[in-house]
């Protein structure tokens, strides 16, 4: 299959384009992720973004709010 036929067909099956789905997926498993860590910069590498600042600005877009407000709402843990 070729290149271009991979993705129509992609896009046909997932009404998204391949980078799209992955950044997807990316951002899913960084919500996971902050669930048990309160290091977004850290979060952001582990999904594979170089910049937190991107990371921060396609989470936004995602999920319509900042990776550290979601992190914000976990209250701190009782030592």
């Amino acid at each position: 299959m070729s290149e271009s036929a991979f993705y129509r067909n992609f896009q046909a099956v997932t009404a998204m384009s391949p980078i799209q789905f992955q950044k997807q997926i990316r951002l899913q498993e960084a919500r996971l992720l902050l669930a048990t860590t309160r290091d977004v910069t850290s979060v952001s590498h582990r999904v594979g973004y170089d910049s937190p600042s991107q990371f921060s600005r396609e989470y936004r877009r995602q999920f319509g709010a900042p990776p550290s407000r979601d992190v914000a709402f976990r209250p701190e843990p009782v030592l």
